[in-house]
């Protein structure tokens, strides 16, 4: 795709976003209801195309399993959708108001950001997932895949078009650069006259190359690097299967838990019961760990500092909270931190010390996600602390704007 060819796409999507931002509710809704019954009538069809897709990946773990679609995953993305075409309309929402000692009176109202543009790494459920929440929230949606699952993103895009014309609506409104070459990606991050905002979905070189060109505004999806903390008074039967969860029901995802912290005053009872219940994990640990698993690996600096993204977790035995909580402080991300106590002040310091998008009490870190937690569904989770963090849902997808009302105030 040639520099001329992208400005004319984008100048489509620019033009596709302002419509989308005054199109009804009922108009928007019915879009996404559409698409969900395309994707479930069309099942087949784009597990095809999928297949396809993976038979030439070259990779194994979490790149794969992130390019994988399946009859579950095809499901989920259709309720998501449905979810959010249930969720209260965001836009013009009236966030507060008051009048002035002249009378003017003052509102704030929810608008649409613009144009969100997406880069992103594999995962086609992205496509439809940032796709419902854009045009939900009013926006449109610009969309950046990989290659490898070009064919894929082409196909869900196609049920976009159908859907947003079936509307009245402009298809660019949901727009996919088929040029996934890595000129035209540092090309659509340089858009300042198209994007309004940009996130990176994607590993640490996808977060470089956005912070080496990026020219517009970016929220950060960063590293998850996620930390649970057994504390001395944590129920250890729960705390079993929280970790075991965390860890194993889909390690290579952001808010998958990669570093498990133990309190000295349980961890001989509690890591042989561990080891026991998620044999298929490596684990690496410290010298006070593996005193009592003389079988893990030993931990080197960097397993601290690592989002493993793999069957692979590293074990620290810590003598306080206070040194959990510095821990965390050194190697986390600022993603995803949960705490495991029967201690109500000990789990009210975590809540209140610990610096992350979000903190978790008596639970696994899995649930950080824009779907668990009644979004619907999220464009990320951003680990940054400017205009959203967190899963990104239909609000995180509008800004404010300032409206005025007077009756002829000069001042």
């Amino acid at each position: 795709m040639t520099t001329s060819e992208l400005a004319r796409q984008g100048r489509a999507v620019r033009d596709a976003a302002t419509a989308l931002g005054q199109a009804s509710d009922e108009q928007r809704r019915a879009v996404l209801r559409h698409v969900a019954d395309r994707l479930e009538q069309s099942c087949a069809e784009l597990l095809a195309i999928n297949e396809v897709e993976l038979a030439a990946y070259q990779e194994s773990g979490a790149g794969r399993d992130r390019l994988a679609l399946s009859e579950a995953r095809v499901a989920a993305m259709a309720s998501a959708l449905r979810e959010i075409a249930d969720a209260p309309d965001p836009l013009f929402e009236t966030v507060d108001q008051s009048t002035r000692p002249n009378g003017l009176r003052i509102e704030r109202l929810r608008v649409p950001l613009g144009v969100i543009g997406v880069v992103y790494e594999n995962r086609p459920n992205v496509t439809s997932d940032v796709a419902g929440l854009c045009v939900r929230s009013g926006n449109a949606a610009y969309l950046r895949g990989s290659s490898t699952a070009l064919s894929t993103n082409r196909f869900i895009v196609s049920l976009w078009h159908e859907a947003l014309e079936k509307e009245g609506l402009a298809p660019a409104g949901v727009s996919l650069v088929e040029d996934t070459s890595h000129e035209t990606a540092t090309a659509f991050m340089q858009m300042t006259d198209v994007l309004d905002c940009l996130i990176p979905r994607g590993g640490p070189s996808l977060i470089a190359a956005m912070r080496e060109h990026a020219r517009v505004p970016y929220v950060l999806d960063g590293d998850g690097n996620c930390h649970i903390f057994v504390d001395e008074s944590a129920d250890l039967d729960k705390a079993v299967a929280i970790v075991r969860n965390a860890k194993t029901s889909r390690p290579g995802v952001c808010n998958a838990a990669e570093t498990v912290l133990v309190h000295e005053g349980v961890a001989a009872r509690f890591l042989p019961a561990l080891a026991t219940a998620m044999p298929e994990v490596e684990l690496r640990g410290d010298d006070a760990t593996r005193r009592v698993l003389p079988d893990a690996t030993p931990a080197s600096e960097e397993d601290y500092e690592r989002e493993f993204l793999d069957l692979i977790l590293a074990v620290k035995v810590v003598g306080s909270l206070d040194e959990a909580i510095a821990h965390v402080a050194r190697y986390g991300t600022g993603h995803s931190e949960a705490i495991l106590t029967e201690d109500l002040d000990h789990a009210e310091q975590w809540v209140r010390r610990v610096d992350a998008a979000a903190v978790v009490v008596n639970a696994s870190t899995r649930f950080v996600d824009g779907g668990e937690l009644g979004l619907g569904g999220e464009v990320g989770i951003s680990t940054q602390k400017l205009h959203a963090r967190g899963p990104m849902g239909l609000r995180e997808l509008t800004c404010l704007k300032w409206v005025v009302r007077g009756e002829g105030q000069i001042r």
